[in-house]
């Protein structure tokens, strides 16, 4: 594989196997530098596998992996912010501590790293806790700690592991926009996550993989692609005439007492000349209801089966 200016990490054929099982097979694909990057698929499907792979922590039976233009995460770790999935700190140190430990294990002098650990712990509303023992913090606390100690360093690639999982909804939100400021600072960010609504509003690609194999790899728009556009509509008209408009693949009856259905588009077909044709052939529309289709809904489309048979090959357990 040869080195690319643009790629923050690149897969190229890569697998993994233990024994018989085949956790990762012929995995490629490419993160661009400066983007936001969702990892994405069903519990057993090797996301934590890959990122382990990714970081140098197991080496791939197959293939090669490249990150920001080395051949090993492990030669450029001191350019890479990691936060694994199993959190963990040292319960008795303070929020200063770690963040400063973190920082100066990653190459930066102490300090700088102090200065920095308080700018970041004032700026996530976490000053006043800064000597307080890590016992004595809130779940949530401990995590945006653990999330401050990872980019503390100024990572050029951050790797982020199920980063919103035990976080509150408003501390979600904050993950959020401080994901969306490491992109603004021309950082790259790849997370997993299993809650889809995130991957929505903050990826510029993503890719989805099941049964340790690439699902999709691509935009959000190009996922929603893939998806038959859907059309909800209320209306008296007979099913039959809503059948015969220009551009519909399938109508289900959805509520017959109130008249709503929905119906498919075929693809190519647009919403807009299905409604000018209900108004032309004067079918009367009480709602009209046209959106694109969620990420959790091409989620389950693509990886639905994959989900299933990944908790019959590991037992429900991550891989």
């Amino acid at each position: 594989m040869t080195g690319s200016n643009d790629k923050a990490v690149a897969f190229e054929g890569v697998g993994k196997s233990y024994g018989d099982f085949r956790a990762v097979e012929d995995l490629t694909f490419a993160v661009p530098k400066g983007a936001i990057y969702g990892f994405l698929g069903p519990n057993g499907a090797g996301k934590t596998t890959s990122l382990r792979m990714m970081l140098g922590m197991i080496r791939p039976t197959t293939g090669m992996i490249e990150v920001l233009g080395s051949d090993s995460a492990m030669g450029v770790r001191e350019r890479v912010g990691y936060l694994p999935e199993e959190r963990g700190l040292y319960r008795r140190m303070t929020p200063v501590e770690t963040i400063v430990y973190l920082a100066r294990l990653k190459g930066m002098d102490g300090a700088a790293a102090r200065k920095r650990a308080l700018e970041l712990l004032e700026r996530f509303g976490l000053a006043a806790f800064g000597n307080t023992k890590i016992e004595a913090l809130s779940k949530g606390m401990a995590q945006k700690v653990q999330i401050l100690g990872t980019i503390a360093h100024g990572p050029d690639l951050v790797i982020l592991d199920e980063p919103f999982s035990g976080l509150d909804p408003v501390n979600q939100q904050v993950l959020e926009e401080l994901i969306a400021d490491l992109r603004a600072e021309g950082r790259t960010v790849l997370f997993s996550t299993h809650v889809m609504q995130h991957a929505e509003r903050l990826c510029d690609r993503l890719v989805l993989i099941a049964r340790g194999r690439l699902a999709f790899e691509g935009t959000l728009e190009a996922a929603r692609s893939l998806m038959p556009r859907v059309i909800r509509l209320k209306t008296r008209a007979p099913r039959a005439a809503l059948g015969d408009l220009p551009g519909v693949a399938s109508v289900a009856l959805e509520d017959e007492a109130h008249g709503r259905y929905e119906i498919k588009l075929a693809d190519g077909a647009e919403g807009e000349a299905l409604l000018r044709a209900c108004f032309e052939r004067g079918i009367a529309l009480e709602s009209f209801d046209m959106s694109e289709p969620a990420l959790h809904d091409i989620f389950v489309s693509l990886v639905g089966d994959g989900a299933r048979e990944a908790d019959a090959r590991t037992g429900g357990k991550a891989a």
